[in-house]
């Protein structure tokens, strides 16, 4: 359910409570917050461990009222009276000491909405307490590690301090499918975990693809999976990214508008597959809320739009592509409805206050950035850089290209390489482009993508979330891994 703007919150949201206490062998702290509407709320609760290492967890707790439980996730979510039950998921069972698990659900309610009083965690309590408000700053993070403040600086991304930033690392996939397709909000977990293991290649960055429709609570999207409850997840996995020094970039992947022509991934208008170019009706007002919600966290980075194809139209030449790129509506002749340029997400973005750096991607599935100089939408923060998807199967697959084309672009802003991969299970192609990107003073470059798939279908770094590579993916490990070494 979509949150309007004007909604009053209720006494009990964003209510935070964190209590310890000691009893036999389980100790442990239980963090839990709300984001209310006045008739349903998503809670969050993370679980810290202060005991001994637990192979399996259940928590327990009870509400006062009449709130009842509507879908849960990153765990078992059952509910019988008032009693609510969580029970671990096979891949989040292990708790090592130290380790804390994130998970979350959304209940409708009418009348109160007080926090649980208190919490136990496999029998044994947690303890109880008076819930605090939750601080309006972000949580501190040990010196060194948290994630940079970033802006452009000529043709580099910089941190505050002015020293150059370039951002490696991997697409983290699920957010742009799960919750269309009625199933969930990620494609396995989301957890520390999970992200520990991220950071084991040595990345400091991670893109994270969205659905516009999941975003704005749209009614093609079960209740379950849309509007606060989905705004919710994202927001507990960018700062879970946060707070391990990792740079997230949020990327409209999916969005909405019926295109049934050449290139055309489905037949409907829903965002269930990529489209030719993001569609006026919706995907503005999507960065409207997105950059309003991270406007204050400019170590987070905006990806406009995935992956725009107006080329394919047999309407338009490339010259009339890149029009439409920029200025979307009547430039974008052939398109079966109206699409927003490029122009006016970032005028959306922007419209908030929010000075984040924004990514602009190329035409021919972000693979051509020949005209991006030339047509690239004024930004009065000038944070705006380019960027580039590259795989072994595309047409600018070439150093010579890459001198052509993209080294130009690189020459007068930051380059980001949002995806980059190969459909062999090999890595001669990935090893070959991440050696000449180095060689640009503010190049960077992400993965496709930190998913258990197949290695030439995905193509898939991982064959699990513990961080074992595909052969493919040992490429892309055993490069980071060698720059931390250099």
């Amino acid at each position: 359910m979509r949150l309007p703007a004007t909604a009053v919150l209720a006494p009990a949201a964003r209510a935070l409570c964190l209590v310890a206490l000691v009893l036999g062998v389980v100790r442990c702290e239980v963090g839990y917050a709300t984001d209310d509407w006045g008739t349903g709320f998503t809670a969050r609760i993370t679980v810290t461990n202060r005991g001994p290492a637990l192979a399996a967890w259940t928590l327990t707790f009870s509400h006062t009222g009449d709130q009842r439980l509507q879908q849960g996730w990153n765990g078992r979510w059952s509910q019988s009276g008032r009693e609510v039950t969580v029970a671990a998921e096979s891949w989040n069972a292990a708790l090592p000491t130290g380790a804390q698990v994130t998970t979350g659900a959304t209940f409708s309610y009418s009348g109160r909405n007080d926090a649980p009083a208190a919490f136990s965690l496999n029998g044994a309590p947690c303890g109880g307490g008076t819930p605090t408000t939750p601080p309006t700053t972000p949580p501190t993070t040990p010196p060194g590690t948290a994630a940079p403040k970033l802006k452009v600086a000529g043709n580099t991304l910089a941190d505050a301090n002015g020293r150059t930033v370039r951002l490696r690392g991997v697409n983290r996939s699920g957010g742009e499918f799960a919750c269309v397709q009625g199933w969930g909000f990620w494609d396995g977990p989301m957890d520390a975990a999970s992200v520990a293991a991220i950071k084991g290649w040595n990345v400091n960055a991670v893109r994270v693809p969205l659905n516009a429709d999941c975003w704005l609570g749209l009614p093609n999207i079960s209740a379950a999976y849309r509007g606060a409850a989905y705004q919710e997840q994202v927001r507990a996995y960018v700062d879970l990214l946060l707070r391990n020094g990792l740079t997230p970039i949020l990327d409209l992947h999916w969005s909405n508008g019926l295109y049934t022509g050449p290139g055309s991934h489905c037949s409907t208008a829903d965002a269930a597959c990529q489209k030719p170019m993001p569609d006026a009706r919706y995907a503005p007002e999507f960065w409207k809320q997105v950059a309003a919600a991270y406007r204050d966290r400019t170590e987070v980075v905006f990806d406009l739009f995935n992956e725009p194809f107006p080329d394919f139209l047999p309407t338009m030449d490339r010259d009339q592509a890149w029009r439409c790129w920029r200025d979307g509506g009547d430039a974008c002749t052939g398109l079966t409805y109206r699409a927003a340029g490029m122009r006016d997400l970032l005028d959306a973005v922007r419209g908030t206050g929010a000075a984040n750096v924004v990514l602009a991607a190329g035409i021919a599935y972000s693979n051509d950035l020949g005209r991006w100089l030339e047509h690239r939408p004024d930004d009065p923060t000038g944070n705006l850089a380019a960027a580039w998807h590259s795989y072994n199967f595309n047409t600018c697959s070439n150093a010579d290209c890459w001198e052509r084309t993209l080294a130009p672009v690189a020459a007068r802003v930051p380059l980001v390489a949002g995806e980059i991969g190969e459909n062999t299970c090999g890595h001669s192609y990935v090893d070959a482009l991440m050696a000449w990107l180095d060689r640009l003073p503010g190049a960077s470059y992400l993965g496709w993508t930190w998913n258990t798939w197949n290695c030439s279908s995905g193509p898939a770094l991982i064959s699990s979330y513990d961080g074992t590579p595909t052969p493919y993916g040992a490429g892309l490990r055993d490069h980071l891994r060698a720059l931390a070494r250099s």
